[in-house]
């Protein structure tokens, strides 16, 4: 069984770094050798790769545009009448994919809209779902990448967002049936809102192209006080053969490389996966 492969996501990791470029370095400083970052739109794409190239980063995930955030938007993928926004998002998307030489796009399905009932909006919403994921998996397909659907907590992250558990995520992922759309599991997001983490990591591992820890329900490091035990999920990872990356999505409590501690213990353990695992 081969260790883990884990990716600094450096919209989280390093905030006391002003920018993304100066993240990305610190991230390859630090031992990690991928890093990932939620939306990198505001820093021109060059920039982006060239830091990473310095330190010999590669970068495994990027979202698609948020949509609006003045007026609320979180990811347009599901959202009605966003249809043309959500395309032009994805084609920004894949531009910066193909700069940075990242595979995997997550294409963020959004939020119900303000004052509508999520019941009654559900069958519209998966309806513009399908539509969009259809139409992201040929413009993905044409260029080797692969689209990930993220279900995030209701229950504490985001109280409005569309795609909130692996059970719905999958149901349109079968849907939709295209190979190059996979589920991304953020173990944060499924233990609050489903728990049951053994028994759906090993129904779903199959499907999933990328992963996602923090601890709960504070979101910090891994070894942080709360409700996961993280040794114990690894191993699970390893024993079930996953091969993708597992992303640092937390919030540090403190400095990012004190609190690193974790990692360097998994490393120690368990060594580092070498090039082409």
């Amino acid at each position: 069984m081969a260790p883990l492969r884990f990716s600094a996501n450096v919209s989280w990791l390093f905030p006391e770094l002003p920018g993304l470029p100066a993240r990305l370095r610190a991230a390859g400083s630090s031992g990690f050798e991928a890093a990932e970052v939620g939306w990198p739109y505001g820093e021109p794409p060059e920039a982006l790769a060239r830091a990473a190239r310095e330190v010999g980063l590669q970068l495994v995930l990027i979202n698609t545009p948020p949509g609006d955030r003045e007026k609320g938007e979180m990811g347009l993928g599901a959202v009605p009448g966003r249809q043309a926004a959500f395309r032009d998002g994805l084609e920004q998307a894949v531009l910066y994919a193909k700069a940075l030489g990242c595979p995997r796009i997550h294409l963020m399905a959004g939020r119900v809209p303000q004052g509508a009932d999520r019941a009654a909006v559900r069958g519209e919403m998966e309806t513009v779902f399908l539509e969009n994921l259809r139409h992201a998996a040929g413009v993905l397909a044409q260029e080797n990448l692969v689209g990930l659907l993220e279900p995030i907590n209701t229950r504490i992250t985001d109280p409005r967002y569309f795609l909130d558990t692996p059970q719905q995520a999958a149901a349109i992922l079968e849907k939709v049936g295209r190979p190059n759309l996979q589920l991304q599991m953020d173990i944060f997001h499924w233990q609050i809102m489903d728990g049951n983490l053994t028994g759906n990591i090993r129904e779903f591992l199959p499907f999933v192209g990328h992963v996602q820890v923090a601890q709960v329900p504070g979101r910090g490091e891994p070894n942080s006080p709360g409700e996961l035990n993280f040794p114990y999920l690894f191993q699970l990872l390893e024993d079930e053969g996953y091969k993708g990356f597992v992303g640092c999505e937390y919030q540090p409590r403190g400095d990012t490389v004190e609190g690193l501690s974790w990692l360097r213990s998994y490393w120690d353990k368990r060594g580092r996966p070498q090039a082409g695992q």
